[in-house]
Formats: C-alpha cells, structure tokens, sequence
C-alpha cells in the first residue's frame, strides 16, 4: 500500500467505483457511481476474503450510487446522470428485501418528479431524504414511512422558503447556485440537514409532519465549498452537544484552497457555534487553490467512540479523534493505491461494521477493507 498509520490493509474489492458503502450484519453493500453498476452485494463474513454475492444493474442515464440497509430492508436510490438515456425509470428510492443477500427481492419503487433522490438516512422505518419534487427547484427535505415498504407514504416536507416555485415563492440563492439538500441526518426529534450552498440547518422534527427550523449557519460565502454532511454526535462531549460538519471539496462558488471539516457546539441550538476545525496535515500550506478532490469529503455516518474515519477524497482515509472537540486529533490513517485509469485516488465514501473492521470505497475503482487499533 501507498502509506498507512495504524491502519493495516486487509483485502481489496475489485469492483466498479462507488459513491457509498454500507454493511449490516457480516454483509458489505456497495452503491455504486455509474451504470449499469447500481448495487453489489458482498459477504464479509472473514474480511480477508470477500465474496461478491449479488449486482444489480441499472439503465444507461441513471445511477444508483447511495445505499442504505436496516434489518432486512435494503434502499437504494435512483437519480438521474445528465440528460441521457429512459427518463421513464424513473428516480426515486428502490426497496429491496435482502434477507438472503445473495438473492434480493424488490419490494417497491416510490417514485418522486425531476432527478430523483441523493443521499439519505434510514433508521429501519423512516427514511430521510433528499429529492428532487414537482414544483420545486432544487433539492428539499422529505421523510417517508416505510413500516409497510410496500407502500411508502410521505409523512412530511420542508424547504427553504423561495424553493416552491409552482406555489408562487422566488429566491435568492447565494452564488446563483440552485439550492440542494444534500442529505437529513435523524438524532432524536432532530433532523441535521446540509444544504450545500445553503449551508446547513437544524429542524425540529417531533412532530414529523410539520419540521419546524430551529437555526440556520452558511459558511459558503467565506469558505466557498458546500456543505456536504451534517453528524450529530450522540454523546456529550466536555459537556457539551457537538456536531462534526464536512464541507465537500467541488462545486466551489470560486477557487480556495482544499474543503476542511468543521466541529460545532450546539448545546444552545438556536446558535450553532464553530468551535475547531480540521485538515488533513501539510495539506493546505499558505491558502493557494487546489485542484477539486483534494480536500474533504465525507465522514462515516457510523463510527465508534469518538474516532471519526473520514474519506478525503485524494488523501484516503484519516481516523480523527474528536474526544476533545477543541482539539481534534489524527489516530490514523491509510492511503490506497491509485486506480488504473486515475492520477490519483478518490476516496469517496467510509464505514465500519460491528467488528471495527473499517470499508472505504473509491469514485473510481474498488473497496478496501482495513483494520485498525485507533477504535
């Protein structure tokens, strides 16, 4: 391997480049970036020896690239790539059974109008997404009930006001940039939304048909890269509430150097406060612009403790300790191989399992499985 730091390279899944990872139980679900590769479906049962189980394909002009799995029920979404190939698939969320992994069994599409769905969180009953809508422009928040997944029903909405367009509402979008939420993330009656050049917001969601905004935090205009991922931790930290934000190294409203993470107190939620940050070392030296792909991307919606493995894009993945908020930490790290094809890696997305057993997907080719002692 390129370089590691407590780390150790287990395996190595030679498969299409991907945009999520996921695993439930000793099963490993790839979303993947470009059809027709839609979902591979992996046993993990011993990590030094995957065994691919299971691909669904999808049409040309689609991918399916986000992946989420509760129990036996499988998500995967469906957005549109360009302006080629069959608008008629449709985007939307497919639901799976996968209680035998080898052989999953489409439950449902729910259907939604424009490009379909991004990224989401699913808790086993909800789903908490991010689609495109008739009548609106851009991305909006939605969550939809799936205790019968054969029947999906939408329990509530929200979006910024002047993305209702069919409703008579105008906006004015920072940079001229549709807004898009990139994905909700659910801790309690909290939903923690990233809205990419919008910047983010907490919503009250205990009564679920109605989200209700308790705060809103743009850093676009002064760090023009979008904000990507808003993470919850689920234990006080120091005594208080804090929140990890990854701003995505693209899309940047003008050229800066590379995205970093953020660390946000939010015990009073009405004022989310940035408390420190966090780069990978050496990476930005004097604030020159970077090539896109350099710098952050994502964190692992799943981790332990207060170890954090985050995909940084070119960098591969870093394990960053956040048990002192004010002062994060690298306890890891481990830089894949460059693809054939690419200059360079694209660590696109990471996850753990029950064992600790660390999975990072790149855009362009494969999965790596990795161990690691920092957990």
């Amino acid at each position: 391997m390129a370089g590691s730091f407590n780390t150790r390279h287990l395996a190595h899944i030679d498969c299409a480049g991907g945009g999520q990872v996921w695993v439930e139980g000793t099963t490993l679900f790839i979303g993947h970036m470009r059809n027709p590769s839609g979902t591979t479906i992996v046993d993990v049962a011993d990590p030094r020896k995957p065994k691919v189980l299971h691909r669904i394909d999808v049409p040309d002009g689609w991918h399916s690239h986000k992946v989420r799995v509760s129990g036996d029920i499988m998500l995967v979404n469906h957005e549109k790539l360009g302006q080629q190939g069959d608008w008629d698939f449709g985007g939307g969320l497919a639901i799976y059974d996968v209680s035998k992994p080898a052989e999953p069994r489409m439950i449902s599409k729910w259907t939604t109008g424009g490009r379909g769905v991004h990224r989401y969180d699913f808790d086993g009953r909800y789903a908490y997404i991010s689609p495109t809508a008739e009548g609106y422009i851009g991305n909006i928040v939605m969550i939809l009930d799936l205790i019968d997944p054969a029947n999906p029903v939408e329990v509530g909405r929200w979006w910024i006001p002047g993305q209702h367009v069919a409703g008579g509402e105008e906006g004015d979008w920072l940079g001229g940039v549709s807004p898009r939420c990139h994905h909700p993330i659910r801790r309690g009656d909290r939903l923690y939304v990233s809205y990419w050049h919008e910047g983010l917001f907490i919503l009250d969601i205990s009564d679920m048909s109605k989200p209700r905004m308790i705060s809103r935090v743009n850093t676009s205009a002064a760090f023009p890269h979008p904000t990507h991922t808003c993470l919850p931790m689920p234990q006080k930290l120091k005594g208080r509430d804090v929140m990890v934000v990854a701003d995505e190294d693209v899309a940047k409203l003008y050229p800066s150097a590379p995205a970093f993470a953020w660390i946000y107190d939010i015990t009073d939620e009405t004022t989310p406060i940035p408390i420190s940050t966090w780069q990978v070392p050496g990476l930005d030296v004097d604030g020159s612009p970077q090539p896109p792909m350099t710098g952050c991307h994502q964190p692992s919606e799943r981790f332990s403790g207060t170890v954090i493995p985050f995909a940084w894009f070119a960098q591969g993945l870093w394990l960053v300790d956040i048990a002192d908020p004010y002062k994060p930490k690298e306890v890891g790290h481990f830089m894949p191989e460059v693809p054939d094809g690419a200059e360079r890696p694209s660590s696109n997305d990471v996850t753990i399992d029950s064992r600790g057993i660390i999975y990072l997907v790149d855009r362009v080719n494969g999965v790596d499985i990795i161990e690691t002692s920092a957990f």
